[in-house]
């Protein structure tokens, strides 16, 4: 049994961080190993979806999990939870990382108090026993770009935005996408650099309108990080620019459900956070028993995984597609 209670954790510089802090009642529930999940923001919908398969697993797995979300996509936040859930002494400790360099001096002091680190979308995060991701790199940042190249036309000038430019994944999926955009779609020209906007409505917003000011011919917005596409929808949609403007990524269902049945969202890819939030506790349980996550594992969910052992990877592929088709199902889903 899980028994949770809202708090709020005072962070570095008067920041503050929402989240859901685990309490244990009794003796028999003083057993189950702790699990606090670090979060890149609280509050958006892609990280409450998360929140919801954590609490879903917690008593199958007999763990006691819960997820703590900064205010801000901030990794000083971060940092400030980190140290909270390392008093705490839990067993296992779950991050999604703002910047996986900044973290990494916390989470070496966790793995050295004897806590588990497992990682999700970190797969450059040193300090992690695990990182495990549902998606390969090269296979999300490339579907994204064969999406948008043929909305395109496969020509034209695009633009790029990623949750911030010190998210790890996101700037992989990124790199991945635009290096198979210069072999692939060479007509195709991406505008600057990528903007570290798409964690943020209001930036995503203030972006989109910038980009369409300095730049009145272009085609394209490719966006990693769940606010982008649907700031830049508004934007588009305030504009009368969605026919003319391709904008491709991955978003939250229940939020960008009438952009993709307007035609402004095109389409994209995800996998469902609901999912990750049950496999963090899952793999949370087998760590904390001190055991090791083995090749072709079944986890539920995502079924067999691959473990790269070398690189501290598990490997699962579950993506949904972000069309019309589908996007009905997956907000009955609840996403």
């Amino acid at each position: 049994m899980e028994v949770t209670r809202r708090t709020i954790l005072t962070g570095i510089g008067g920041a503050v961080v929402v989240g859901t802090l685990g309490g244990t009642i009794g003796v028999a529930q003083a057993a189950e190993p702790q699990l606090g999940v670090v979060v890149k923001i609280g509050g958006i919908p892609w990280f409450n979806a998360m929140e919801v398969g954590i609490k879903k697993a917690a008593p199958d797995f007999k763990t006691n999990a819960w997820m703590v979300g900064p205010t801000q996509a901030d990794a000083a936040q971060q940092v400030r939870a980190i140290e909270d859930l390392i008093a705490r002494k839990v067993a296992v400790i779950g991050i999604v990382p703002n910047d996986s360099a900044a973290l990494d001096p916390v989470l070496g002091r966790a793995r050295a108090a004897g806590i588990k680190v497992l990682a999700h979308e970190g797969p450059s995060q040193k300090e992690a026993d695990w990182d495990f991701e549902l998606t390969t790199i090269e296979g999300y940042g490339q579907a994204h770009m064969d999406l948008i190249a043929k909305e395109m036309g496969g020509e034209g000038k695009y633009i790029v935005y990623v949750g911030s430019l010190t998210v790890p994944l996101h700037n992989a999926w990124a790199d991945a996408a635009i290096a198979y955009q210069k072999q692939k779609y060479p007509k195709m020209q991406m505008l600057g650099d990528r903007f570290g906007v798409a964690e943020s409505l209001d930036e995503s917003i203030k972006t989109t309108q910038d980009q369409l000011r300095a730049n009145p011919d272009l085609k394209g917005i490719l966006t990693f990080g769940s606010q982008g596409p649907i700031g830049a929808a508004r934007v588009l949609d305030d504009r009368e620019k969605a026919k003319s403007i391709a904008l491709v990524g991955g978003f939250s269902p229940g939020q960008g459900v009438k952009y993709v049945k307007s035609g402004t969202i095109r389409g994209g890819f995800i996998w469902n956070p609901m999912t990750a939030g049950e496999i963090f506790v899952q793999l949370a349980s087998i760590l904390a028993a001190g055991k090791e996550p083995t090749d072709n594992m079944e986890l539920t969910g995502v079924g067999k995984v691959r473990v790269y052992p070398d690189k501290r990877l598990i490997q699962a592929q579950k993506l949904e597609s972000l069309d019309k088709q589908n996007i009905d199902r997956l907000v009955a889903l609840g996403l």
